[in-house]
């Protein structure tokens, strides 16, 4: 199942809906279920309770008469995950911008993880801020998202799938010039609107995150193309790494790395600028994409 936070206008609340991604249809789970009022945060948390109730009897109704918002909003900052990708990471040591690593420790031995503010967060659609008088270096980064469902300390890698309750697709927008002289990445990734997402979330059971092709073209330009199989360090071995310190909740987001193909991989880089559409795509997850504004 997919599911959106949509918006039916300017003044009105924002509601969960069931989404059909390819008939471009929705159904407002408050009308599936009718003591369900609660945001996708809500969801996440009841969902063993609701997921079998959650029938559409009727054809929805047409998308393109609200408006898609960011699907959820996490109570705490994201997990990030830097260099997940073998030839990211050595496009990235190469690019002069890594302030991280040294010659002989390109492919990182342990997750490098990091965090990005809720801040950033905007919806599908929405223009990504420019923040000309910030930074000089604005960069796109194709990326997959997971949603937790069960939270937990201490989770094994065999039991990580058992505690993930779906997937969404993110930009994780990052100011380089930021990156390279601050030399912790946190302020570079979170300015504020650094952070597309969406258009909604895909739970679990529907993709297999060891084979789902992710894609990027910037201006139309394919500029990444690659599979969420070839993550260097992958999901299960995330959410063991970041929960055996640290507790993880229902609605915490772990955004797992880009793959090769982003800005300073080119020679010389390829920055964004005020115009450029940033179009993401993870195979059978539906697409995001956002412009760059002023």
């Amino acid at each position: 199942m997919k599911f959106a936070t949509l918006r039916s206008g300017p003044d009105q609340p924002t509601f969960v809906a069931l989404i059909d991604g390819l008939a471009q249809r929705y159904w407002p789970l408050s009308e599936l279920i009718p003591d369900f009022e609660g945001d996708m945060n809500q969801l996440v948390q009841a969902w063993d309770s609701l997921r079998d109730r959650i029938q559409p009897h009727d054809e929805g109704r047409p998308l393109d008469e609200v408006r898609i918002e960011a699907p959820i909003h996490p109570h705490r900052n994201m997990f990030c995950v830097g260099k997940n990708y073998f030839e990211h990471a050595a496009e990235f040591s190469n690019s002069g911008f890594d302030s991280s690593t040294s010659a002989d420790d390109v492919v990182p031995k342990h997750p490098i993880i990091f965090t990005k503010a809720y801040n950033t967060l905007i919806a599908n659609g929405d223009d990504i801020p420019r923040h000309a008088a910030v930074t000089e270096q604005l960069d796109y980064e194709a990326e997959f998202a997971v949603i937790i469902g069960k939270g937990g300390r201490g989770i094994s890698n065999a039991q990580a799938f058992d505690h993930v309750w779906g997937y969404t697709v993110v930009n994780d927008v990052t100011a380089r010039d930021l990156q390279k002289n601050h030399k912790q990445w946190h302020l570079a990734k979170s300015l504020d609107g650094l952070c597309p997402m969406g258009p909604w979330i895909t739970t679990a059971d529907e993709i297999d995150p060891a084979d789902a092709s992710i894609r990027c073209w910037v201006n139309g330009e394919l500029r990444q193309d690659s599979n969420i199989g070839q993550l260097i360090f992958d999901i299960p071995t995330l959410i063991e790494t970041i929960s055996a310190g640290i507790e993880l909740k229902p609605g915490d987001v772990i955004i797992t790395g880009t793959p090769v193909g982003v800005g300073i991989g080119f020679s010389p880089p390829r920055f964004l600028q005020t115009g450029d559409v940033v179009r993401i795509e993870v195979q059978g997850m539906g697409t995001l994409e956002n412009r760059v504004g002023q």
